[in-house]
């Protein structure tokens, strides 16, 4: 069709990406209770580790962004990879062509597996809020629909504390860094009825690593906002000044914008 736009890649994929600017992109299965996440490709957590879930428009720029900023293994940040989630239980393992349709429920998301004693979560979701624009309620600039939408998941286990730390840093960033606009993110319990993350294919994890002129939505970068964890908010002794994220990595990522 003549809203169809391919980018130009270095490696070719199955179908075009209909967007209205530009760029192309899929679907396995993850449900996840405790600590093993069953999948086509099992993959086993290490031993102590956390999930965390994230939505923020496209899917390669959202994990890009995090692995620049928490380089793994030594910033916490053990494994992330790309897929689905957000979608209605009555539609398993949905492909990439059926939801970029917008019509499925999903959204492009962000599986983090981290090290909770080397980054808190807190600290995961102040960068999630930095690296978007959470105040479009439409998706991320050029990229529309409900499959971009910006989405925040917690783990909503009794004893887990993270509801409380997603729903504080979300009123801080709405109080502090956007005043005069409406905060969009959906915050949704990753442990409740009905959801369940699907992995994307292959080929789109580390996308950008991979094809160094690949398509990047131009919200993704990293905004110079004063830390909102200046404060305690999960029970934690102690004041929180850092967001985790080191000054040369935010120099680097701002400079995409």
């Amino acid at each position: 069709t003549s809203n169809i736009r391919i980018p130009q890649r270095t490696t070719i994929l199955p179908f075009p990406r209909p967007l209205p600017l530009l760029r192309t992109i899929m679907g396995s299965s993850i449900s996840g209770t405790g600590n093993t996440a069953v999948t086509s490709n099992p993959f086993t957590l290490p031993p102590h580790s956390k999930q965390a879930f994230f939505a923020a428009g496209c899917f390669w720029g959202v994990e890009h962004a995090f692995l620049r900023a928490f380089p793994p293994p030594t910033s916490g940040i053990l494994h992330a990879h790309v897929g689905y989630m957000g979608g209605p239980a009555s539609f398993p393992s949905p492909s990439y062509k059926q939801v970029c349709t917008g019509t499925t429920g999903h959204a492009e998301a962000l599986r983090i597996i981290y090290d909770p004693e080397k980054v808190k979560y807190k600290q995961l979701v102040e960068f999630f809020y930095r690296m978007h624009d959470p105040t479009d309620a439409g998706g991320q600039g050029p990229d529309r629909g409900s499959q971009y939408r910006s989405v925040c998941w917690f783990d909503g286990g009794e004893g887990s504390g993270e509801g409380e730390v997603a729903r504080e840093v979300k009123r801080r960033v709405g109080e502090r860094w956007f005043k005069d606009k409406k905060v969009a993110t959906e915050l949704r319990d990753w442990k409740g009825e009905g959801e369940r993350w699907w992995d994307a294919e292959e080929y789109h994890q580390r996308y950008l690593e991979k094809n160094k002129d690949g398509y990047e939505c131009p919200s993704h970068f990293v905004r110079k906002f004063p830390t909102v964890l200046d404060t305690p908010i999960d029970g934690e002794n102690g004041t929180e000044v850092s967001s985790g994220v080191k000054e040369s990595e935010q120099a680097i990522l701002s400079s995409k914008a």
